[in-house]
């Protein structure tokens, strides 16, 4: 396993700190991977060198004002509308997949928390670039890890705190708003909780029209129906959750994860005890997370180079 850094450019210009985690051989698999809130590419642990050593190639950006992405303290959090942030991940899947399909190796799309309320919304909403007709990239599968779709009550702001919130998200977008976690629901491990602390990346720093955004996405989810599902082409997917997750609501995406069950090719995989990063929590769950990601991704990936 080796790993390579280098650039994604988006669609207005802006250079993207991007990584990829490569494999020995030849790849069995491509994963392009979209991280979470206050987080970037390179805090996932073992998780994307267990994948690189399984045969599946890790493809990862910092996402827009996050991580290494962003032009100035000014632009730090500063992520976009929705539009912006799906067409942000529409330009990385697309400089991916026509290589990808080239070779005929399957590529798989993942999100951990805000990144995994985004994958949904990217495969799902009816705006989305992926639902334009001709701009679709093949892929073979989502996994989708603890996602935003709702928060769970011991995160949840107050209400009267979202709603002057979204006053403000209209009239000043680009404003900066400091949004400190709780880092010790992050993970059981307290190296992780220190290592994240220390990390001037997770700046925790958001604006206000990115965090509308980013809520009104999983409300979006929340509220979603099997009439809104009607005419959607759906690809498998794997949810990962556990269930002692302070951060996101477990119960909102096993809602998700059963409706989404009725019409396709659905795995719900509960972690008993784990917190909000499964891939960073204690030593033998990141294992058994890893390693479960890691085999459901090679099953897929069989299952589809089959039908090519």
């Amino acid at each position: 396993m080796s790993t390579e850094e280098g650039t994604h450019t988006l669609p207005d210009g802006l250079k993207a700190y991007s990584k990829t985690w490569k494999t020995n051989g030849p790849p069995r698999a491509i994963l392009a991977f979209f991280h979470g809130f206050s987080d970037h590419c390179n805090t996932n642990y073992d998780l994307f060198p267990t994948l690189a050593s399984s045969g599946i190639e890790v493809r990862a950006f910092d996402q827009r004002g996050w991580g290494r992405t962003f032009n100035g303290l000014k632009d730090r959090g500063n992520t976009g509308s929705t539009a912006v942030v799906l067409d942000d991940m529409h330009s990385f899947l697309t400089s991916i997949a026509p290589e990808a399909e080239a070779q005929g190796i399957p590529l798989f799309l993942a999100g951990h928390s805000m990144g995994g309320g985004q994958v949904l919304n990217y495969i799902l909403h009816p705006d989305s670039p992926y639902r334009r007709a001709g701009s679709q990239p093949k892929l073979a599968g989502l996994l989708v890890l603890s996602p935003l779709i709702g928060l769970d009550p011991a995160s949840r702001p107050w209400t009267i705190t979202i709603m002057a919130g979204r006053v403000v998200a209209r009239i000043l977008p680009r404003q900066q708003r400091h949004c400190p976690l709780n880092t010790s629901h992050v993970s059981r491990d307290k190296q992780v909780v220190a290592d994240f602390r220390a990390d001037d990346l997770c700046h925790e720093m958001g604006t206000f029209g990115g965090l509308a955004g980013m809520l009104d996405r999983g409300l979006w989810l929340e509220g979603l129906s099997k009439k809104q599902l009607e005419g959607v082409d759906f690809l498998p997917i794997w949810f990962a959750h556990g269930d002692q997750d302070r951060i996101t609501s477990y119960p909102a995406t096993k809602r998700v994860a059963e409706l989404l069950a009725e019409k396709g090719d659905v795995t719900f995989a509960s972690y008993e005890g784990g917190y909000h990063k499964l891939q960073a929590d204690l030593p033998e769950t990141r294992a058994q997370f890893s390693r479960d990601a890691a085999n459901w991704i090679l099953a897929k990936a069989e299952g589809s180079q089959a039908k090519l």
